[in-house]
């Protein structure tokens, strides 16, 4: 890990660029929101590490509520268990026997469970418990119209349920339904649709696990774009919000509704313009290495007639519009990523500011942990 771009005290325009910047004050409304709002719906809050790889913001939304938090990989859930985070659901498939020994060994340290969508992942995960001598929480995944990891609703869930229950290296915990593809669906009623149909096989399939005799006491998923909907029905027990500490450009683009807390964006890549011409571009240091491109181009935030239209390794090319100020050399502009997960995993450091002074330096505890 290099060293952070800023020290606690410095002014932010003295921080070096590109940092990741997070607006402290921003972000502990965010924490605050969600905490209150899944409270108040009776369930359980699990945010979704992946989002910000960092023990520090982990232990935060404990603190504020959560009952432990997620993650997607092995080396992220050591990460986080590292750092102090003492319950992680790994939300994932994990196959192969060294991840497995890696995480059976983990469950030593830590309340930690994953999830299985097939017969072999059961039969690899016991051996895995068998060697360390653990028993390890499992969930089932089930499909429900992300078409991406997941048994089908029903019948094939509720025989994997049976076979996990069945096995004295395992212990069955519920169920697994996270509808990825419904965050960034733009429509509040489209979302509200997609998440009702999931509601429905999540019920049937509990209820014939349950008639099965098998208790299932947990349902958990959802994310930032769809957790209230979830929450409404009643059929999620718990859900793993991510985004919603940082909000980025894509969640900037979706629909919502009162039923959503008014969540701020909170995360930005601090940039330097290194060059410019007036009145028709200005270059910054913040390109391809400094924001995740997938899911579009950063915004310029609170800087009018300034548009990112361009992107190179190390340069980020900003349109001026007619009539718009051209930022000057040397000066410093914020950037609301496209994604905020991936632009995390480009950075060593989150450097939080309040009232324009560093305040925080928590380093990306899982940088890079991708195995």
């Amino acid at each position: 890990m290099r060293e952070p771009p800023a020290t606690i005290g410095m002014p932010v325009v003295d921080v070096d660029t590109p940092a990741l910047l997070l607006d402290l004050d921003a972000f502990e409304r965010n924490v605050a929101r969600a905490a209150e709002a899944v409270r108040r719906a009776g369930a359980r809050l699990r945010p979704h590490a992946k989002s910000h790889k960092s023990a520090d913001i982990a232990l935060r939304q404990v603190m504020a509520g959560a009952v432990g938090v997620c993650c997607q990989k092995v080396s992220e859930a050591e990460a986080l268990v590292a750092g102090g985070v003492r319950d992680v659901l790994i939300s994932n498939e994990i196959v192969g026997a060294g991840k497995l020994d890696r995480l059976a060994r983990l469950a030593h340290e830590a309340r930690i469970s994953t999830c299985v969508d097939a017969l072999p992942q059961v039969e690899a995960l016991e051996q895995a418990a068998t060697r360390a001598g653990v028993r390890l929480d499992t969930l089932v995944e089930v499909n429900v119209g992300g078409n991406r990891c997941g048994a089908e609703p029903g019948a094939a869930t509720q025989a994997l349920a049976r076979r996990v229950a069945d096995s004295p290296q395992l212990r069955f915990v519920g169920l697994q339904a996270y509808h990825g593809s419904a965050q960034h669906t733009r429509a509040v009623a489209e979302r509200r649709e997609k998440i009702a149909r999931a509601a429905e096989w999540i019920r049937a399939t509990r209820a014939g696990i349950v008639a099965d005799g098998i208790p299932c006491d947990l349902v958990t998923g959802a994310g930032t774009g769809t957790f209230p909907l979830e929450l409404a029905s009643g059929a999620w027990d718990e859900v793993q919000p991510g985004s919603y500490i940082f909000m980025d450009a894509d969640y900037g683009r979706d629909e919502f509704d009162d039923h959503w807390p008014p969540f701020e964006h909170s995360l930005f890549v601090w940039t330097t313009v290194m060059s410019r011409v007036e009145g028709a571009r200005a270059v910054v240091d913040a390109g391809l290495k400094a924001s995740a491109f997938d899911s579009g181009m950063p915004l310029v935030w609170q800087q009018h007639g300034l548009e990112y239209v361009n992107v190179s390794d190390e340069h980020g090319v900003l349109r001026v519009a007619p009539g718009a100020r051209t930022p000057a050399l040397g000066e410093k502009l914020l950037l609301v990523p496209g994604h905020c997960d991936p632009t995390v995993n480009l950075h060593d450091w989150f450097v939080g500011v309040r009232h324009g002074v560093v305040e925080a330096l928590w380093p990306v505890s899982a940088r890079g942990a991708i195995r």
